[in-house]
């Protein structure tokens, strides 16, 4: 059973290749969704897949790629109909 999570990440996220690493582990762990900057500095991502798959993409979010710094994460339940097919990066939104 496929579960969603809207996730905002908080810290230094942004021009540390956050997104790249993200949509890596992600696809590792067989997550489909989408990350992207935000403007207010933080990430912003949808993720799908099974539990454990789920916990275990956030766990590694929590740490992220060697040049961030991950200060909060903050989850909610999401629509999974929201994300496609694949993991993608998205361009910032505004």
């Amino acid at each position: 059973m496929e579960i969603a999570r809207h996730l905002t990440i908080r810290g230094r996220v942004q021009g540390v290749w956050y997104r790249a690493w993200m949509a890596e582990q992600a696809e590792a762990l067989g997550v489909r969704g989408w990350v992207r900057n935000r403007s207010d500095s933080t990430v912003e991502a949808l993720v799908v897949g099974s539990a454990d798959a789920l916990e275990g993409l956030i766990t590694r979010c929590r740490q992220g790629p060697p040049a961030a710094r991950v200060d909060s994460i903050d989850s909610e339940k999401a629509d999974p109909a929201d994300a496609g097919p694949a993991f993608e990066k998205r361009t910032t939104l505004a």
